[in-house]
This record gives structure tokens, C-alpha cells and sequence, in this order.
């Protein structure tokens, strides 16, 4: 495994990037929220930049001067930046590769597999975060960027929730499955009923996108299929409710023992 020293951690592993001038100004006007820095276009002018600059000085925040095409480039937003952004610490975001080398390990682990609409990515980084779910694998490529349509759609939870960053999610399933843990899909018919499964200390359970599912590549490597039952007339949830679903069973389970 590599080094995951704060020398060799990318800085997506440790930082949720905001940008655009009102989610910057209030990611810097949240005493709760420790803000690393501040990237200002070096063609922003105007009130805007000024009180951008303003409410940095007033929280210590250093303000770093770019080009509007390297603001555009690190945002990952060319049409929502206003030439601003701002890294953000996330004090519980760590490589998987970290979280798997130290103890103890998180007993429950949620996988996103190729879930590329924001609010579902923010809806379950809020439910995962209030269930005390031990860690939600978000991957770099294939699932939403973790940007302020993430954050709005968890209501500013996504910057505590226990993310771990990795590169795809068949890289995370292969480490998880090294790891000892069992991973389980979560889907809409054909597997077993969630509320009756046997289930391990130590599971990850899969959550596929929206509509592709679950990738082949991460399917190769589960240790079974779990559904949720729905007696009424509606195929399936959407994946954000059905990852509600999930987690407060995993809470159920663990109060009723």
C-alpha cells in the first residue's frame, strides 16, 4: 500500500472544493468549516472579489491568484465558477487505501457504484453520515464530483461525512474484498430480502448507479444480492431512498443486539 502521509495524499483526498462567489463567501463565514485556501481568478474584479477578499482576511484564509482557465480546470465547473473557489478541509476524508491499513476498520462501508446525479450522491453522504455508516467509498471516476451540488444536497453534511476516496469502484471492491469484507449488491429484484439476510461483522454493501446498476466489474466480486422487499406496486426506489433503507436497518440491527 502507498504512503498516505499528508506529503503524498492527493489533495482530493483531503478537500471538498467549493466554488462560486456565494457558496465560497459562506464556506468562509462558517466558523465550524476550516477553509485551507482561496483561488481567485486573476480577471476577478469588482465587489464580488473584494468581499471574497475581505471575508478571507477576516478567517485567515490565504487568497492565491490564477488564471481564469486554471480556476475553470480545478473547479471541474467552466460555467459555475465566477472565477472562485476554495478548498474546504474535510476532517473525516481519507484513502481507502488509509482507512484499510489502520484500526479498527469501519465495520459497515457503503460503495458507490457509478451514481452520477449530486443529490444522490449528497442525499446518501447525509443519511450514511446520520446512521454512523463507518465509511462511504465515493470514487474520483464514475460517480458525481463531490461539489456543492453535493454539498447542498446533503445540507453541508458531505464536509463530515467519513468519505474514502479511491480511483474506480472495481479498484474499491478489489481492495475491500482483500480486506476481508463481504460485499453485497443492493438491487431491485433477485436478491435476498435485506430484512432477513445473515449478514457479517464486516460488509460493504454496493449501491449501482442510476441506470446501468451495478458495474461487471464490481458484480464479479460480490458475495450476494440483497433486495429491499416492496409489497406495493413500484419496481424499485431510488438509490438514495433504498441506501436509506439500508442504513437504518444496519442501525436496527446493531440497537437490537
Amino acid at each position: 500500500m502507498r504512503d498516505d502521509s499528508n506529503d503524498t495524499v492527493s489533495p482530493k483526498d483531503r478537500f471538498l472544493t467549493v466554488y462560486g462567489r456565494k457558496p465560497v463567501l459562506e464556506a468562509l463565514g462558517d466558523p465550524a468549516l476550516h477553509v485551507d485556501k482561496v483561488i481567485l481568478a486573476d480577471t476577478a474584479r469588482g465587489e464580488g472579489a473584494a468581499a471574497i477578499q475581505r471575508a478571507a482576511r477576516t478567517a485567515g484564509v490565504p487568497v492565491q491568484r490564477a488564471s481564469a482557465h486554471r480556476v475553470k480546470v480545478l473547479a471541474g465547473n467552466g460555467k459555475q465558477d465566477q472565477g472562485v473557489l476554495a478548498d474546504v478541509v474535510a476532517p473525516r476524508m481519507r484513502p481507502l487505501t488509509a482507512a484499510l491499513s489502520s484500526a479498527p476498520l469501519p465495520a459497515t462501508v457503503l460503495l458507490l457504484d457509478g451514481i452520477t446525479t449530486p443529490a444522490n450522491v449528497g442525499m446518501i453522504l447525509r443519511t450514511a453520515t446520520a446512521a454512523g455508516i463507518g465509511g462511504v467509498v465515493v470514487p474520483r471516476r464514475g460517480v458525481a464530483a463531490l461539489d456543492p451540488l453535493v454539498v447542498k444536497a446533503s445540507a453541508g453534511v458531505a464536509f463530515r461525512a467519513p468519505v474514502l476516496r479511491c480511483a474506480t469502484a472495481a479498484e474499491a471492491a478489489g481492495l475491500l474484498t482483500d480486506a476481508g469484507y463481504r460485499l453485497y449488491g443492493l438491487g431491485a429484484a433477485g436478491g435476498e430480502p435485506l430484512f432477513q439476510a445473515e449478514l457479517p461483522e464486516r460488509a460493504a454493501f454496493v449501491l449501482g448507479g442510476e441506470t446501468a446498476g451495478i458495474s461487471p466489474e464490481v458484480a464479479d466480486l460480490l458475495t450476494g444480492r440483497l433486495t429491499i422487499p416492496m409489497p406495493g406496486e413500484v419496481e424499485s426506489l431510488n438509490v438514495a431512498a433504498a441506501a436509506a433503507v439500508l442504513c437504518f436497518e444496519v442501525v436496527r440491527r446493531k440497537t437490537a443486539r
